[in-house]
């Protein structure tokens, strides 16, 4: 498989992940502000937080409210991580793959790119907000049901896995290092109805809710919640799951030691938390939380610099080697 194919298709199923859990980020987060009495703190401007886009935004926006924030990571085009950025971005890697694709995934994003552009260049306000939302996560949805039933298991499957993953587990622990911050309380007992309706709007961020229930059995507190979402293996958007099926990918494919060694010291790094004492200790959360980042970070340089990066510098070198011959 050639590295341009493979980087592309890689980084078109990282920007539709990103597309579908912000979509999904966006409206948890203007349901649970139903919830809250209109004097809480609570608002938009964590999910500018999260997504760790507070530079550009303050930008080119003057204040985080509802409206703006909205704009911003929807149909901003300017911010590289709103919805219509990342589905323009999987647009044109998809289009640049479609040989190695099947015909109707082509067809869904391109559908689904119009339809939000047309919707983005008319304004996203609260009126047309779960329309809009909806949209993108159902169409997202569609593309992962068809890549599961209709591609076949070979190298190009592999590298969607391979970015799916590592963009669900970067974006579960984003949600999880913004919202713990003024979620955990200092004593683990010590819970409010509020701190609980927020742990649990963490659990649909991640469309986590009913399997934590199932799986837990135990009511939504911070702390069990950071153990379902940080160490679980089976719920899918868990960072330990996510990156155990990373390691599964790499298996399969060539010249992957240190990729394999990468993700490896990333779980070990998940699994031999003691979540207990990060819960009820807030700083050490953020900074375990922090290195977990840095694992993810390394670990996509590793598939970069294995797959994509170090094919095309031999490309550049053997081009200017033959231009001075």
């Amino acid at each position: 498989m050639l590295s341009r194919v493979a980087e592309s298709v890689y980084w078109l199923a990282r920007y539709l992940e990103r597309a579908e859990d912000t979509a999904r980020l966006i409206s948890v987060n203007s349901h649970l502000l139903l919830d809250f009495p209109k004097a809480t703190r609570l608002g938009w401007s964590t999910l500018v937080t999260i997504t760790g886009s507070e530079e550009i935004f303050d930008k080119h926006y003057e204040e985080r409210d509802e409206v703006s924030v909205l704009n911003f990571l929807c149909g901003d085009r300017r911010y590289s991580g709103s919805i219509i950025s990342s589905l323009s971005a999987a647009r044109e890697n998809l289009r640049t793959t479609r040989d190695v694709m099947p015909q109707r995934i082509w067809e869904e994003v391109n559908q689904l790119y119009l339809a939000v552009s047309q919707q983005a260049d008319s304004g996203i306000n609260p009126r047309n907000r779960d329309v809009f939302l909806n949209r993108i996560i159902r169409s997202c949805e569609a593309v992962n049901g068809m890549i599961e039933g209709t591609l076949s298991y070979t190298q190009t499957r592999t590298f969607l896995m391979l970015g799916r993953e590592l963009e669900r587990a970067d974006m579960t622990t984003r949600i999880i290092d913004v919202r713990s911050a003024n979620l955990l309380p200092r004593n683990s007992d010590d819970s409010t109805p509020f701190e609980t309706l927020q742990w649990v709007s963490v659990l649909k961020s991640l469309t986590g809710f009913q399997m934590y229930r199932q799986h837990v059995r135990l009511r939504v507190r911070g702390p069990d919640v950071l153990r379902f979402l940080l160490q679980d293996c089976y719920f899918p958007r868990a960072v330990a799951c996510c990156i155990t099926q990373i390691r599964r990918q790499l298996e399969s494919l060539p010249g992957s030691s240190q990729a394999l060694i990468a993700a490896q010291h990333c779980l070990d790094h998940l699994t031999e938390a003691d979540v207990s004492v990060l819960a009820s200790e807030p700083d050490k959360l953020h900074q375990y939380i922090d290195d977990i980042q840095v694992d993810i970070s390394q670990l996509h340089d590793q598939i970069a610099d294995t797959w994509f990066r170090l094919v095309e510098e031999s490309r550049v070198l053997a081009e200017l080697s033959q231009s001075q011959s």
